[in-house]
């Protein structure tokens, strides 16, 4: 019996699979489609944007070299941590189609930032993305099967059972990453709410016979929207209210006609090599865990594809759920850990669900959707307007509620600097916590001991403290705790405890 089974191996359940594999336990990934390569994961229609918090969680697992190699970008911007200051952004995304300046984002107003060697945003596709944390998975000891196709979940107290065709997977946890329309999450029977669609949305890679007809990049018109980012490659946004279903084979003809309404031009189409299309219904599980299975990714919330949130939410939720799941594997997890992976990743779900529903409602056709266009663009003029924007495409904005008045707890840990070389983020590799303390009596030694499988320690003056004496930070690179310039171990010890469960004897 495995420790885990991941039914799903995208992104979301391979980065899953890592931190489990990181973790030390027992991993198998089923997934449902024979091979790992699809063209709609390649080159051109398999493109993605990795958000600052994503880029972040490759960063302090150690892979985000590979990541920047297999993505063709080439400026590493870790060659010189120090000088990678945030003042110019090479990119901050879209709201509804309306363009954001980087240069109007306030960097010194996002909060608790430090020059870090994760990029502002990362361009890339899934079939990297994939490649990379298969083979990191692989080397972790987990076992990933393709061609598998599960029809049937049962669980008990102790154990749940996975059924594949003839064959059954037994297991402690499951945990479905198995997309938007998750076989897991009906199986388990979760409850999936939300509303329905507005527009059909098409990605596909053509050939056009008059391709000057067509502006390049983002195009918000009176009819919907339409983008092409390359050559060939063109994303749209029909509102037919859904009437298109995905399970639809779209012809050149229709592809053409909607292509020919949204964006205004007699364009032809004179071939289709790839299409696809998605809607913009937005559901969300009640819960991310029933018994002894868990959903993360696309298998617990759905939305439109707008500003890119899809991929980056899962990563989140992989990355939050990893080391919790870990921990009660192993026995060591306080009373409740596991449950607040749904109490923090829920909102944060509902909340990008929301975000996608108001880009639908500012790009919806008509006088109402224009008007409200034209104040979103005025607002978006502003500093004070694209710092806000930015801080929600990025991930700067979330923050759990850890039950803590002081403003860096909940937040994902900025990448803290110690005078000897030291990095927050070259701390996380093993996925364990991490102590670090500023403190010049190193006053948190003998209490961060009594935790040593399960964080590490570090010690030394830092290049920008910003002020503290320490801090506590999980796994995931969330601040559990943090003190002044003379920490109080009672403090410390009761954060710890609290989040990793008791020292060890």
């Amino acid at each position: 019996m495995h420790d885990v089974v991941i039914v799903g191996a995208g992104p979301v359940g391979l980065f899953l699979a890592c931190e489990l594999g990181l973790a030390g336990c027992s991993v198998l990934v089923l997934e449902r489609d024979p091979e790992p390569h699809s063209p709609f994961k390649a080159k051109p229609l398999g493109m993605r944007g990795l958000s600052v918090a994503s880029v972040e969680a490759f960063y302090r697992r150690g892979m985000l070299h590979q990541l920047l190699t297999a993505s063709g970008v080439h400026d590493d911007p870790g060659a010189d941590h120090d000088a990678h200051e945030p003042s110019a952004l090479r990119g901050v995304g879209h709201f509804a189609g309306m363009v954001l300046d980087p240069a109007l984002v306030d960097v010194a107003a996002l909060p608790y930032r430090l020059p870090s060697p994760a990029m502002e945003v990362l361009l890339t596709h899934l079939e990297s993305v994939e490649t990379l944390l298969s083979g990191q998975a692989s080397q972790l000891g987990v076992e990933i099967r393709h061609g598998v196709t599960v029809s049937a979940i049962a669980q008990n107290e102790e154990s749940a059972v996975v059924r594949a065709g003839e064959h059954e997977y037994a297991a402690r946890w499951v945990v479905g990453c198995d997309g938007g329309r998750s076989a897991v999450r009906g199986l388990a029977g979760f409850e999936f709410v939300g509303t329905e669609a507005q527009l059909t949305g098409y990605s596909m890679h053509v050939t056009v016979a008059d391709s000057e007809e067509l502006r390049s990049g983002i195009n918000l018109t009176p009819t919907g929207i339409y983008l092409q980012p390359s050559e060939g490659h063109i994303g749209m946004m029909d509102f037919d209210g859904g009437a298109f279903e995905r399970s639809q084979q779209p012809t050149r003809d229709h592809l053409q006609a909607v292509l020919r309404r949204v964006s205004g031009t007699d364009v032809t189409l004179s071939d289709v090599h790839l299409a696809s299309t998605f809607t913009d219904r937005a559901m969300q599980t009640t819960t991310y865990r029933r018994g002894r299975v868990l959903l993360a990714g696309d298998a617990a919330h759905i939305h439109s594809p707008l500003g890119g949130q899809g991929l980056n939410t899962g990563i989140g939720d992989a990355m939050n759920l990893g080391w919790k799941l870990a921990a009660t594997v192993h026995g060591y997890a306080p009373d409740g850990l596991l449950d607040t992976y749904t109490r923090e990743r829920h909102p944060i779900g509902a909340a990008v669900l929301d975000w996608t529903r108001a880009q639908v409602a500012v790009m919806r056709p008509g006088p109402h959707g224009q008007a409200i266009q034209a104040v979103v663009r005025d607002l978006i003029g502003t500093r004070d307007g694209t710092t806000y924007m930015f801080e929600r495409l990025s991930g700067a904005s979330i923050r759990y509620d850890l039950g803590s008045e002081h403003p860096l707890v909940g937040r994902s840990a900025p990448d803290l600097h110690l005078e000897n070389g030291t990095r927050l983020g070259d701390l996380m590799r093993d996925g364990r916590g991490v102590a670090l303390d500023f403190s010049t009596g190193q006053c948190l030694r003998d209490s961060a001991m009594g935790w040593e499988s399960r964080m590490r320690y570090a010690a030394g003056p830092a290049k920008n403290d910003l002020g503290l004496g320490a801090v506590l930070v999980r796994p995931d690179g969330v601040v559990a705790w943090a003190g002044d310039r003379t920490p109080d171990r009672e403090a410390f010890e009761r954060a710890a405890g609290h989040w990793f469960g008791g020292p060890e004897i």
